[in-house]
């Protein structure tokens, strides 16, 4: 009952506890959610300030105007960027309308004025993009793109390849043709008259010419500076010129479906049969097992080694079950042009894509969808340039063990060279060969009838598509030039010869060589000393 008594006594006490509490909770959450002005700071009424009601009235009111005045600021801040947008918006139009992109150009002929006016714009925008009026930051010294240098007479150039010189005469008719133009539009642009000079104008001609540097940027142009003699000793005449290059334009889209092209390789062989073997290891992997659309032609000259041969070519077969094969022999002396040709008339079916290959060649399924997209009868033709592989001896000469096949077909400047001087590996249609006349059969033995048959080419309306590509390998061997061949012949297999053996830097680790280990020797001697 004691307790009782006691507790119901607290209870009023214990509410009043609570409510005062709820209060205090109250005005100290007022005050931390009231906003600060810059300068001043809002409290509660004061005991001598209006009522409490009045003053709570009051801090409301100055919450709500600050609150409207924060709106304000917010839709003006909206309004700014709003302006500050549209304007970003109407200046990338007038870039754009200045220097329009490639793909957005159309040349829309039934409006020649604005296509006109859109083209100018865009070759004029070259000009800017170009490195002419000012230089570009560059990451590295391999992004810089060299000049070449010219004369009257002569061209001046970096790379050279295999086949072109560091001097040499503009031989190619694209090149010499606009050598020409750019020396005569600038004889033109000098000779017109500045109306300002009132002197009897000097006549400008090509003779007058010095040297001139070039170069080009793929996607932009190419620029000239030319360089012609004064009116003075030590006076000169400078003349920039850059021809821009277009805008990309499309113009063809087609499906070119490849599912039933057959190509019939073609192999001439005399002897050599093991090497066919490596050759027949490569065709069941590549053309047999991953392409499947293939036919092989191997027409042997002779009869040694005929049996081994053959005996090869069967146990493919039969292992592979692979029926697409002719075996042509022929009882006379080996001449790969006469082996080729008698290999393409003897196909008696469709017209088919005749792959001409060697016995020491590599290639690859991609290789021989590559051989079909560059083919088309009566238009085009194919001559990829292979990469030919160095000695391995040499070039692994200072590992444990030469690596395997595979593992040696890198395409490396320390590994081998884009053969761009041969002429022997080719991709056609049956047609085309037919009716261009085939090899020239008087030539026998090594080399010559590549190229005849390719200038045969070259001198009709058939495309040539001449390009390096990455499956088709000539994998070395040692090359015998015998003396049965002509001086030209003889000339022509010397030089594949040296040509084949190793890189420039590797051939000269080899020249060195005594001098090298000289040096080793004398620094082993003098550590030991220390």
């Amino acid at each position: 009952m004691m307790l009782r008594r006691g507790f119901i006594l607290f209870l009023p006490r214990l509410i009043g506890l609570l409510v005062v509490a709820c209060c205090s909770v109250s005005i100290v959450y007022m005050l931390a959610c009231t906003p600060k002005g810059d300068n001043q700071q809002l409290a509660l009424p004061r005991v001598h300030s209006p009522t409490v009601k009045e003053g709570y009235e009051a801090i409301l009111q100055e919450q709500e105007e600050q609150h409207r005045n924060y709106i304000i600021s917010l839709k003006k801040q909206i309004a700014q960027l709003k302006a500050e947008l549209q304007g970003r918006t109407e200046q990338l139009k007038n870039m754009q309308n200045q220097h329009p992109d490639s793909l957005d150009i159309q040349l829309d002929h039934s409006k020649p004025e604005k296509a006109q006016a859109n083209l100018l714009a865009f070759l004029r925008s070259q000009v800017d993009k170009a490195e002419v009026q000012s230089g570009v930051k560059l990451s590295t010294e391999y992004a810089v793109v060299p000049f070449e240098s010219f004369t009257l007479q002569k061209v001046y150039q970096l790379e050279t390849g295999l086949t072109r010189h560091p001097e040499e005469k503009p031989v190619r008719k694209d090149k010499r043709d606009e050598l020409i133009e750019v020396i005569e539009l600038a004889v033109g642009s000098l000779n017109k008259p500045d109306g300002v000079s009132k002197a009897t104008p000097h006549v400008y001609t090509a003779s007058d010419f010095v040297e001139g540097i070039y170069r080009t940027e793929k996607n932009k142009g190419t620029l000239y500076e030319l360089t012609f003699k004064g009116d003075a000793k030590h006076q000169f005449k400078k003349i920039v010129l850059f021809r821009p290059f277009g805008p990309v334009m499309k113009v063809k889209n087609e499906n070119l479906n490849m599912a039933d092209t057959l190509i019939n390789v073609i192999v001439p062989l005399a002897k050599r049969a093991s090497k066919f073997r490596q050759f027949m290891q490569n065709f069941r992997e590549m053309g047999i097992q991953q392409d499947g659309r293939i036919h092989l032609t191997v027409v042997y000259f002779g009869k040694e080694q005929m049996n081994e041969v053959k005996s090869i070519l069967e146990n493919t077969s039969k292992s592979a079950n692979f029926k697409n094969f002719t075996f042509i022999q022929l009882n006379e002396e080996f001449s790969r042009g006469k082996g080729l040709d008698v290999g393409a008339r003897f196909w008696k079916g469709n017209n088919v894509v005749l792959f001409f290959c060697d016995v020491d060649i590599y290639f690859t399924a991609e290789f021989l969808n590559s051989c079909r997209l560059n083919t088309q009868p009566g238009k085009k033709v194919f001559y990829p340039v292979l990469f030919s592989q160095y000695n391995p001896s040499i070039i692994y000469g200072h590992h444990d063990s030469i690596p395997s096949l595979e593992q040696q077909l890198i395409i490396k400047k320390e590994t081998g060279f884009w053969r761009d001087f041969g002429f022997g590996m080719t991709c056609q249609y049956r047609s085309d060969f037919i009716n261009i006349g085939g090899f020239d059969l008087d030539i026998k033995g090594w080399g010559g009838e590549d190229v005849h048959l390719y200038r045969k080419y070259l001198h009709s309306n058939l495309m040539v598509i001449r390009t390096p590509v990455r499956g088709l390998f000539h994998l070395w061997h040692e090359k015998q030039c015998l003396d049965e061949l002509t001086p030209e012949q003889y000339k022509m297999c010397m030089q594949s010869k040296a040509m084949n053996e190793a890189s420039h830097g590797q051939l000269g680790m080899l020249v060195f060589k005594q001098e090298i280990e000289t040096h080793l020797h004398r620094q082993k001697l003098s550590s030991k000393k220390t």
